[in-house]
């Protein structure tokens, strides 16, 4: 299975403001619903990628954990449905109810707000301060498929944690991998065209 990092967006970044479709509630979610969080998470994932699923649960877990401390969560699906129709609003919504997600899923279809987060790949994960700085970019924890490490969620927890507290994000901070985002034919973003 093919291998993405993540781009690494700038530490300190502002959070590009985005306005898009839950898939599962049919509203439209924008980056200033979440004003009054101490934290934001946007997580770009899908549905039929193999590294999304292996940690599906964890992520799960890591919503239920953490929003009731004062972090938002907010994952994004920026896949082309139209060459991964299992990626397309509809299957989301499903797997919105299957996965029991407590946080919105939101269908990213002219691609424009994973561009604007340099995202790469899926998982991709962003948090942002209460100030929507970027404090951490990267990986989930270890685990990928097949290596035989559990899911624990501990980059990400630790950032969250140091955030939460007022405190920096681990300076170590690690690409995530996963599949590339399905781009639109002809909609590839330079940075993904010209990693780093």
């Amino acid at each position: 299975m093919a291998q993405t990092p993540s781009t690494m967006l700038p530490l300190g970044t502002s959070a590009p403001a985005f306005s898009l479709p839950d898939a599962a509630s049919g509203r439209n979610v924008s980056l200033d619903d979440f004003k009054d969080s101490r934290a934001l998470l946007v997580m770009f994932i899908c549905n039929h990628c193999p590294f999304v699923k292996h940690v599906r649960a964890g992520l799960t877990q890591l919503a239920r954990d953490y929003q009731a401390r004062g972090l938002a969560v907010v994952a994004v699906s920026s896949n082309d449905p139209a060459r991964y129709p299992e990626d397309g609003p509809a299957e989301m919504a499903k797997e919105a109810r299957s996965a029991e997600y407590t946080f919105p899923y939101l269908f990213d279809g002219t691609q424009a707000v994973a561009k604007a987060y340099h995202a790469a790949c899926t998982p991709d994960f962003f948090l942002f301060d209460g100030d929507r700085r970027l404090a951490y970019r990267g990986q989930l924890d270890d685990s990928r498929p097949g290596n035989g490490l559990p899911v624990t969620g501990e980059d990400l927890r630790d950032a969250i944690d140091a955030v939460l507290a007022g405190r920096p994000a681990p300076p170590d901070q690690y690409p995530s991998i996963g599949c590339n985002i399905k781009w639109r034919a002809g909609n590839e973003p330079e940075y993904f065209k010209n990693p780093r």
